[in-house]
């Protein structure tokens, strides 16, 4: 009863949703794209937003598609030639969900993103933005990653095979859930069976068998590591088996399947989502006591608490805050740039404010633009 209430709670009153399919899902048993699953994804897709839900893909698949257009045996090792064929997949993929959307007269679009666009501000905002306009326009937005420009993305070192870049869009563009489709349905605990709700994520990592994940080619981490960075911002998360007949529709209607994630109960700023997801610049590392105060009191970080840094960095760009050893309790945007912190570290505010005058600030990463991990 629990878990009904808790499904009706969440995904009962969805108006934006991403879904993600990896390769695996796409493809047919001899390995070649599965031009038919697309086109029952289509349909899928076409009743949600009969019902007023917006919904952006990330498919994997450009790959898989390039060796079936090429007709190799077996996935290409050497990174310009795994290059290449995404490169001639990625045509095809978009021409197969391009036929697949045809049927109901919904046009797509294409697009493929790195790391970097996350990272960067202004491109993370261009996203956004440039998806919202494709949903005015009647469309549905498929991205995945640039595996022709990609280094460490195209061995799945960064994105995970699109978990963690599905994560990344979902609080890119505030959305209220992100469903992961996989072969299997769900999260399975040590016995095999499936977790139908996971409302800790320390406990989720207990449950799971630690010799195979059996949740696609993601894995079992980059699936719960795209669960933290979505629930966190507050958003809700699904693993569910993209073959069950009518999967996206019996989500929504909150029917028993896959395993929800529940969201923390506030929802993040456009700002700290960002904060969230990119990459820090450089780090900043502190003491006990302001430790103590940015993720118990929810504080800012104050030079008085500032061992040292590491890294160059400038005002404005973003930085991890680390204990003296390692590790990472939260990340903001700095008020000063690397040399600043360096000048002021260890310093209490009147000497700050002594030192550096009109252009001094209090706080080193100010509260409203910091986010504890």
């Amino acid at each position: 009863m629990q878990n009904m209430e808790t499904r009706n709670r969440y995904l009962s009153s969805v108006r934006s949703v991403v879904v993600k399919m990896g390769t695996q899902l796409l493809s047919d048993s001899q390995k070649r794209l599965d031009a038919t699953f697309l086109k029952e994804m289509a349909t899928q897709v076409v009743a949600l937003r009969q019902r007023g839900v917006s919904v952006t893909l990330v498919s994997s698949g450009a790959i898989g598609a390039g060796m079936g257009e090429l007709k190799l045996a077996k996935r290409p090792t050497d990174l310009a030639q795994l290059q290449a064929v995404a490169a001639i997949g990625q045509r095809r993929l978009m021409d197969a969900w391009a036929e697949a959307f045809e049927a109901h007269q919904v046009p797509v679009a294409q697009i493929l993103l790195t790391r970097e666009d996350i990272d960067h501000r202004t491109r993370f905002l261009n996203l956004r933005n440039t998806i919202s306009a494709i949903h005015e326009f009647g469309g549905v937005p498929i991205i995945n990653e640039n595996d022709t420009i990609s280094t460490d993305e195209i061995v799945r070192i960064t994105f995970g095979d699109n978990d963690i870049l599905a994560a990344l869009v979902t609080t890119a563009l505030g959305a209220d859930l992100l469903v992961l489709l996989t072969v299997v349905d769900g999260l399975l605990d040590a016995a095999g069976r499936p977790v139908r709700l996971v409302e800790n994520l320390e406990q989720a990592r207990s449950l799971v068998r630690n010799e195979k994940s059996a949740l696609g080619k993601g894995g079992m981490d980059s699936k719960l590591t795209a669960a933290r960075m979505v629930t966190e911002c507050g958003q809700a998360m699904i693993v569910a088996d993209g073959r069950t007949r009518n999967i996206l529709p019996m989500i929504l209607e909150c029917q028993k399947v896959g395993t929800l994630f529940v969201p923390c109960a506030k929802r993040r700023t456009g700002r700290t989502r960002w904060i969230g997801a990119a990459r820090p610049v450089g780090a900043v590392v502190v003491d006990a006591g302001a430790e103590l105060a940015i993720t118990q009191k929810n504080k800012s970080l104050l030079p008085a608490g500032v061992l040292r840094i590491e890294g160059v960095f400038e005002r404005g760009d973003l930085v991890a805050i680390k204990t003296s050893d390692g590790r990472t309790v939260a990340r903001g945007l700095s008020n000063y740039s690397s040399l600043g912190v360096e000048r002021i570290r260890g310093r209490h505010t009147a000497e700050v404010r002594k030192l550096l005058g009109d252009a001094a600030y209090d706080e080193v990463v100010h509260r409203d633009n910091l986010v504890v991990e």
